[in-house]
């Protein structure tokens, strides 16, 4: 009961305005103020959200087994090549112009020589995900790495802390605020990629029942599909945020 009551104290403002968000489509769709056919009745979207309800399942674990790999291969690849370049100065004033000039390229850009070169759809999705996501992070990394206080680093050399111990014990714990504020900003954006990556170069997922229905001018399916999609993220996005709350749970007041 008292969690309930929490979330309403804490979320009614949001509710209030998808709910004003929700009666206002239902105004103009059902009153015909909208075009029909592009914004169809609350009723129709219901019945094709009942319909489709497994299809949409379905393509969120399609979808979940492109992101969850490229997710995990963006944040490892930052954390290695970032501790790098956080710790050693000329590395990172080698290699920080580099990263920098691909950073900027956006991945939609490489997305046709990246589908005709790689051996299977998936690889090639995987590759723009990560190429897409991995860069806030990884700039988040040498950041956070770069602003350690160098007493951490005194007192590990005094009690002898070297190699994997040192990097686990008191490197990667100092660096995880700003590492994992990059990661959060990384995540938002991979979906953006993903539904790329599912619409031009998939044959399943959620950007792909979206772009499908639209194509074939199912108006209905194609709401049910970003409303969809619009809640899995929001989800996803919550249940990280709270468990990035219990990772830093020594650095909240």
């Amino acid at each position: 009961m008292k969690t309930i009551k929490g979330f309403v104290k804490k979320y009614w403002i949001t509710v209030l305005i998808f709910a004003g968000l929700v009666l206002l489509y239902y105004y103009v769709a059902d009153v015909k103020m909208l075009n029909p056919y592009l914004f169809p009745t609350t009723e129709k979207i219901a019945a094709a959200f009942e319909s489709n309800k497994e299809v949409m399942l379905t393509n969120m674990l399609a979808s979940f087994k492109l992101l969850i790999p490229s997710v995990f291969l963006s944040l490892v690849i930052a954390v290695i090549f970032g501790t790098i370049m956080g710790l050693n100065k000329k590395i990172r004033e080698a290699l920080h112009p580099v990263i920098y000039a691909f950073s900027v390229i956006p991945s939609i850009l490489l997305s046709p020589f990246v589908l005709l070169l790689s051996p299977t759809l998936l690889s090639a999705s995987i590759f723009l995900v990560v190429y897409n996501i991995v860069w806030a992070t990884l700039f988040a990394t040498i950041t956070g790495i770069m602003t350690i206080d160098k007493r951490y680093l005194d007192k590990a050399a005094t009690l002898e802390l070297t190699g994997i111990k040192r990097f686990m014990k008191v490197i990667l714990p100092a660096a995880s605020p700003s590492i994992l504020a990059g990661f959060v900003n990384s995540l938002r954006s991979s979906f953006v990629m993903l539904v790329f990556a599912e619409m031009y170069g998939g044959g399943s997922g959620m950007g792909y029942f979206v772009k499908k229905n639209s194509e074939l001018g199912v108006f209905a399916n194609t709401w049910v599909g970003f409303i969809f999609m619009v809640v899995v993220l929001v989800v996803v996005m919550q249940i990280f945020e709270k468990v990035k709350e219990q990772l830093l749970k020594w650095t909240i007041d």
